[in-house]
């Protein structure tokens, strides 16, 4: 008998499920397919028509957190009447908010990642498609409603962003402060500084340096933390001034 689409999705829901519980319990390397099948009450060569490897579970448990994230935020009420700050920063909480009951999961997941860089290349990022067609909506919405000037570069940002949340998760993942109130404040300064450049019509003259910049160093400082708050927030002060200025 033939399944629907959606007893599909909801074994492949499963299977990411049994994944999530297997590997945090015994780590990554321990857990098998089969185990993970098995637990999902799956047969032991089914769970191959959903992910040929251990590794395309872990790429899909960012996927479907990134599809949730991106439902739930569309549910918020009055979401129209966000802002462009307000629609980003409520999309990284709830992602947050998401990954927190998994935290030992995504550790792991950034662990493997980190050792294989080339798993986390711009065209293979999970949820990436996805996410850039809703930044890019955002932008538009943002642009037509005069809270940004015209920008030539929506489509880079709305590439960006992808990293940018990862670089954010990785900075969470280090965050040792009460109720993580560092990245909170990092999420806050990073997308004000963002909204000013976009405001004043900055981002229009972003080179490919700066878009090198931003790929390759971003995560690096955010993993560190060291001394990333006081410099975003002389950079968000200096931001604010000169557009008092105008």
């Amino acid at each position: 008998m033939k399944t629907s689409k959606s007893q599909q999705e909801q074994t492949r829901r499963n299977l990411i499920r049994a994944a999530v519980d297997l590997m945090t319990d015994q780590g990554y390397e321990a857990t098998t397919m089969k185990q993970i099948a098995r637990a999902a009450e799956i047969g032991d060569a089914t769970i191959y028509k959903y992910f040929a490897t251990k590794e395309k579970i872990l790429f899909a448990y960012y996927e479907l957190a990134i599809e949730i994230v991106l439902e739930l935020t569309r549910e918020t009420p009055g979401w129209d009447e966000y802002s462009l700050q307000e629609k980003l920063q409520r999309l990284v909480d709830a992602l947050l908010e998401l990954l927190l009951a998994d935290r030992e999961f995504v550790q792991i997941t950034r662990d493997i990642f980190g050792k294989s860089p080339l798993l986390m290349m711009r065209d293979n990022m999970p949820g990436q498609s996805l996410l850039r067609q809703e930044i890019l909506g955002m932008l538009d919405a943002a642009e037509e409603a005069r809270q940004i000037a015209p920008c030539d570069f929506k489509n880079l940002i709305a590439g960006l962003f992808g990293d940018y949340l990862f670089a954010v998760i990785a900075y969470w993942l280090k965050d040792e402060s009460d109720e993580f109130s560092n990245t909170t404040q990092l999420v806050d300064m990073t997308l004000a500084i963002l909204v000013l450049a976009l405001q004043s019509g900055m981002i229009n003259k972003v080179t490919d340096l700066v878009s090198f910049m931003l790929r390759n160093q971003l995560s690096r400082m955010m993993q560190h933390g060291s001394g990333l708050l006081d410099i975003l927030k002389l950079v968000r002060q200096g931001m604010g001034k000169a557009g008092d200025a105008r």
